[in-house]
């Protein structure tokens, strides 16, 4: 008896590792455990053995081991389809009901954890910073005097005792280069503000996520490396990008790093403004007056900074075609996010 048990044991385990889904731990449970399975088939074998109080204690362990390792295998094999599900579930629909009355994380949180994580692994700090902040910070620090035309880009919240709602992450700029010094690699993403008319791709409240590298030797092909690898990770594949030429006074040269809208595949949606390509990415070579403001030597370092827009990119990772629905606090649509 005791001798069947072990062979039986050994052939349990060969069949149960090559039990892959639900039908074949259907029939391997059968084949065991049911009525004419090989458990049944030791009781009766029970009447010819003469210790029959400890051939029993064998078959009756040998039963409980066979139900518990395919109920294990049955949880596994749950939990790997439900997982499967998950990631299959990619599509963006505002209108659906959540299955599950769960909590979720807001999804420009967990497109800022993901690209947190990138620019981690390529050795970069991550910064906080103030969402109130002072002229000098937000403009005087940034190459943008009083009275320059370039303020008139963004229109701002001022507070009663001059201070304003920042209008941009690169508010930080003066305040890391002064924190770190030279060489430095390091993004702080941060909430932003802007008075300016709504639609679907502009909001009045919006996330950006600035970044900068200062060393020696660096140059635009440094920055565009950088966003081609953070952009191919979020997206699990190649995405379509151009640079094209754009005016901001605290990069010397600037540029507009545009992505091919993921709504509509470039063909042109209200999300693009029928363009085919968002604005993602304002960057270029930080101005040389920007560094000094820093304390930074411009004669042995240079770098480039980025303002990476999180709003903008989680409406193209999810598919979403109205940047409104991530202020709209509506839980049928937030709910559908879940962590990465």
């Amino acid at each position: 008896m005791k001798q069947r048990i072990e062979e039986l044991k050994k052939s349990f385990g060969e069949a149960l590792a090559l039990s892959t889904d639900s039908a074949s731990l259907e029939n391997l449970r059968v084949e065991y455990l049911g009525k004419k399975g090989h458990v049944a088939s030791l009781m009766q074998g029970l009447r010819d053995v003469s210790d029959k109080r400890e051939a029993g204690q064998l078959i009756n362990a040998f039963k409980n081991e066979v139900e518990g390792k395919i109920s294990e295998a049955s949880e596994a094999l749950q939990a790997a389809i439900i997982a499967a599900k998950v990631r299959s579930a990619r599509k963006y629909n505002p209108t659906l009901k959540p299955e599950r009355e769960l909590g979720s994380y807001h999804p420009i949180t967990l497109a800022t954890r993901e690209v947190e994580e990138v620019f981690v692994s390529m050795g970069f700090a991550i910064e906080n910073y103030d969402e109130i902040v002072d002229d000098y910070k937000c403009f005087e620090a940034l190459n943008i005097p009083k009275h320059h035309p370039a303020r008139d880009m963004q229109d701002t919240y001022y507070l009663d005792n001059g201070q304003l709602l920042k209008t941009h992450t690169s508010a930080a700029q003066n305040y890391i280069m002064k924190k770190y010094g030279a060489p430095l690699r390091a993004i702080f993403p941060g909430r932003c503000f802007r008075n300016e008319s709504t639609d679907a791709c502009h909001e009045n409240t919006f996330f950006q996520m600035e970044g900068m590298m200062i060393d020696e030797d660096i140059s635009i092909s440094n920055l565009i490396y950088f966003m081609k690898t953070m952009l191919s990770e979020v997206f699990h594949r190649d995405v379509k990008v151009r640079l094209r030429p754009g005016f901001f006074p605290f990069v010397e040269p600037g540029f507009e790093l545009d992505i091919n809208c993921e709504i509509c595949g470039g063909a042109g949606c209200p999300s693009c403004k029928n363009s085919g390509w968002l604005e993602l990415c304002p960057c270029g070579m930080i101005h040389p007056n920007v560094l000094k403001e820093g304390g930074i030597d411009t004669e042995k370092y240079s770098g480039f900074a980025f303002g990476l827009g999180l709003t903008r990119l989680a409406m193209m990772k999810y598919g979403v075609k109205d940047i409104r629905d991530f202020n709209s606090g509506s839980l049928k649509a937030l709910s559908q996010f879940k962590s990465i």
